[in-house]
């Protein structure tokens, strides 16, 4: 009876234990990361910065949260996620446009490229991961198997779950107001195979330790490694292959919601320029009676409150005006090698204006 009491209050001393842990690495890694990320929201909005120091704050940041939550024995992979959230969240509030236009275009590129790299990283490690689930006495088609069960089982899960979002939703709108009155059967399929695996979930399998805190080898590390890499080739294949020809298949998105889809972007164009109007009517009436410019930006606004369907940018007009945009950006090239005394940068500028113009117009 001793040994068995011992027994019991042992296991609960470790499930305790084993309870904290967890809960400090969630909880700390969140609490981790949001502080950081409020430190550095500080840092660019009170520091004397520029875009490109924005931009430099915004590549050392997940290095420094990650670092400061693992020497806290908390989760690093969540200390960033939270971190990069809450600063997405209020990147308006202290990046300027420069910074966030900037650094759209580096992180954009950036992760691209890290994205590669880590997919290379892990097939370079391959033989090494193979090699250690030989030693452990785990056979590759073994581990294959694995991965494959697991992909299923992830697939049919983020499937109903999406389903059981909707029932949810149907069950709430009898109390509360929703988003989607009837978001449909199609809809959460869509969502629930579209749960590809990717650089998050390497990330978060590549930080498990070598070794425990005893000196031993984690168990099993290279298995977990492999199966994840398993997975996300699968869904990635599978999942990412199929999926325009299931979107085509169960015509998402009909003609009647591209058109209101169409006319909300419009009706907000419109109120904000109305908006504009009354602020700089009200505000600065003496400066719009005296400045020519500021009486072309509000004639600007009024005629874009007046526009019909008739008068906004078609396709073709789109592509007669990207088509000038070129023989301008051509034209200027040609200059600035017939006339030296212009100055480079200004030459420069006016291809930056042209190119964000361009930009513009793909985007309306």
């Amino acid at each position: 009876f001793r040994f068995a009491l011992v027994a019991v209050s042992t296991t609960q001393f470790i499930f305790s234990q084993a309870v904290v842990n967890f809960s400090w690495m969630v909880i700390g890694g969140i609490a981790v990361g949001l502080l950081i990320g409020w430190i550095f929201m500080k840092m660019h909005k009170y520091l004397p910065t520029d875009a490109n120091m924005d931009v430099a704050f915004t590549l050392v940041t997940p290095y420094i949260i990650y670092l400061s939550a693992e020497a806290a024995h908390s989760s690093g992979v969540l200390a960033v996620v939270s971190a990069g959230l809450y600063l997405s969240h209020n990147r308006h509030s202290f990046l300027s446009s420069a910074s966030r236009v900037r650094g759209y275009n580096v992180w954009q590129s950036l992760v691209f490229v890290l994205n590669g790299l880590v997919f290379t990283l892990i097939g370079l490690s391959l033989p090494t991961i193979t090699a250690g689930l030989q030693a452990e006495g785990v056979s590759v088609y073994s581990a294959v198997g694995y991965g494959i069960l697991i992909t299923i089982v992830l697939i049919i899960v983020r499937i109903l779950s999406a389903y059981g979002a909707v029932i949810t939703t149907m069950i709430a709108r009898n109390f509360i107001k929703v988003a989607e009155h009837n978001p449909g059967m199609k809809a959460p399929f869509i969502i629930g195979w579209t749960g590809m695996r990717g650089v998050l979930s390497l990330a978060a399998a590549l930080s498990i330790p070598v070794k425990l805190n005893n000196g031993n080898d984690f168990p099993q590390r290279n298995l977990i490694l492999f199966i994840t890499f398993v997975v996300i080739l699968m869904t990635l294949i599978v999942q990412g292959l199929t999926l325009p020809y299931l979107i085509r298949r169960f015509q998402m998105m009909t003609v009647e919601e591209e058109e209101e889809e169409q006319r909300v972007y419009k009706e907000l164009k419109y109120e904000m320029s109305e908006f504009a109007l009354e602020l700089l009517e009200k505000n600065y009436g003496k400066a719009l009676e005296e400045q020519p410019i500021l009486q072309k930006i509000a004639s600007k606004w009024k005629d874009r409150k007046m526009l019909t369907e008739d008068t906004e940018m078609t396709a073709e007009c789109k592509i007669i005006y990207i088509s000038i945009l070129h023989q301008q950006r051509k034209w200027l090239i040609k200059r600035n090698k017939k006339d030296s005394k212009i100055d480079e940068e200004i030459i420069r500028r006016h291809l930056h204006q042209l190119d964000m113009e361009e930009e513009k117009v793909k985007s309306l």
